[in-house]
């Protein structure tokens, strides 16, 4: 079986920049590797992203949660476990930590119930590391506003949101130390860059 890595963290923190130096490190040293993300890495998962944030749609938050389970259900079967099989390792921005926080802390619909819908979608498949970018709100937001960027559905939701979903995170992490590994995301790129590979580099020497 290979190996499953996921990164998490609020929106601003680095961590795609870090998925996918961590993917080309793998991929130079010569190992079978697969990138994805969430929403989205399927035909039918990028259709469902275009929707997630899509700022003229405004789903429920049951809703929302449940059309990330579906994207999240496809990717797994149609890409992450046949990967994890051949001993591929796999990449992934965003998994199931996400939507705990993000529709279970961050939109109210409880911890419990989310993970219950990921339970089903995942077929209970949880990552080997979780590498969590830990970033104060207001760093976020304020990286958020210079990438000048216009902002999609979930970014344009206010500080208070934000700050339950890192709440949440932190406390996914809190119970899940064998898991998840908090990164300080206001370090230099290159610092966590060097940060990370120093914590996963005993499984491909």
């Amino acid at each position: 079986m290979g190996r499953f890595i996921s990164f998490e963290g609020i929106d601003g923190a680095g961590k795609t920049t870090q998925w996918r130096r961590l993917v080309q490190r793998l991929e130079e040293l010569g190992w079978p590797v697969k990138a994805v993300r969430e929403p989205g890495g399927t035909p039918l998962g990028e259709r469902i992203r275009g929707l997630l944030l899509d700022t003229d749609t405004s789903p429920s938050a049951v809703t929302e949660a449940l059309l990330y389970a579906a994207s999240r259900a496809e990717l797994v079967a149609q890409v992450i476990r046949p990967a994890l099989a051949e001993g591929v390792t796999v990449v992934c921005d965003r998994f199931v930590d996400a939507s705990l926080a993000y529709q279970g802390a961050g939109l109210g619909l409880g911890v419990d119930m989310v993970e219950q819908m990921n339970r089903v979608a995942t077929g209970g498949l949880k990552p080997d590391c979780t590498f969590l970018f830990d970033l104060p709100v207001d760093v976020s937001l304020e990286r958020l506003a210079q990438a000048g960027q216009p902002a999609d559905r979930i970014e344009r939701r206010g500080r208070a949101y934000f700050e339950r979903v890192r709440q949440a995170l932190l406390e996914i992490a809190e119970k899940n130390p064998e898991r998840v590994r908090i990164i300080d995301a206001t370090k230099p790129v290159e610092t966590i860059e060097q940060e990370i590979w120093n914590q996963i580099a005993n499984w491909f020497v």
